[in-house]
């Protein structure tokens, strides 16, 4: 079977916990051929964010069209994008290649670190409208709904609101709330599906919303239903916060390869 092809656009995250790493190892634990055209470049460790970097936008469309002209796309995975200049160029740029987008609205590190401005969380009204799916959390959807969310009625309210004004899918994420029970909420065509989990006591979540989208984002690049890539993409991401290594002070990175080494057994097995 031909890997999908997955576009990643995203900022560089120097500990490896997200952005466009975490995003090349859920891509690749998915089977999938990752492509990046890197938005920003950030001094970051599990601690906080020290520095950002943004790359101007029309270095981040050369990173595109090299890629999409010369080996293609199956789908799409938008994280932090730095700047709305960048955001517009983008949705124009987008806006007609014809292949399933996932859009993560990155506004704010796990580590408390802001990662967009006014203007850019502006500018995404845009990129949601030619997006198949958005994945904000809870904090991320109180401000592109521009309320605030007292319950789940609160928000399956948000989430069918952006899907009526936009026309994309919503999931609203849960790992931002409380109690043992994580719920994550589906909104698309009037309708919403609920997936609960349990919620493990862990600080090493750093990454789990860029691993998400982009895991989700390669199901439907390889012609999974949305349904099923959004299904798999939560057990992936649940099973990565079991696996993780444990590294750092603060929110550490989950753990993509889950305890696993597949060149290791594939080795073994080459060696008799």
């Amino acid at each position: 079977m031909t890997p999908p092809r997955v576009l990643i656009i995203a900022g560089s995250d120097s500990g490896g916990g997200a952005g466009i790493q975490a995003d090349i190892k859920a891509v690749t634990m998915f089977g999938g051929h990752a492509m990046t055209a890197i938005t920003a470049i950030t001094a970051q460790n599990t601690v906080g964010v020290d520095e950002v970097m943004l790359v101007p936008a029309d270095m981040v469309l050369k990173q595109i069209d090299a890629v999409v002209d010369d080996i293609g796309v199956d789908a799409v995975k938008i994280g932090m994008i730095g700047a709305a200049d960048t955001a517009a160029a983008l949705a124009d740029r987008l806006a007609t290649i014809g292949v399933p987008i996932v859009f993560d609205p990155v506004m704010i590190a796990t580590s408390g670190s802001r990662l967009a401005d006014a203007p850019t969380i502006a500018a995404f009204e845009r990129l949601m409208v030619i997006a198949t799916l958005v994945t904000p959390n809870l904090p991320e959807l109180e401000v592109l709904a521009g309320r605030r969310m007292r319950g789940e009625d609160d928000i399956v309210e948000a989430a069918l609101a952006l899907h009526r004004r936009h026309g994309c899918a919503v999931l609203a994420k849960g790992g931002h709330g409380t109690g043992p029970v994580v719920t994550d909420l589906l909104a698309r065509a009037g309708t919403v599906v609920r997936r609960d989990s349990q919620r493990l006591d862990t600080a090493d979540t750093h990454g789990t919303g860029c691993t998400l989208a982009s895991a989700a984002a390669t199901g439907l690049g390889a012609g999974r239903p949305l349904d099923r890539s959004v299904q798999d993409a939560l057990l992936y991401v649940q099973a990565a916060l079991r696996a993780a290594p444990g590294f750092g002070e603060g929110h550490g990175p989950i753990g993509h390869a889950l305890g696993l080494s597949p060149w290791d057994s594939i080795h073994k097995k080459s060696r008799g």
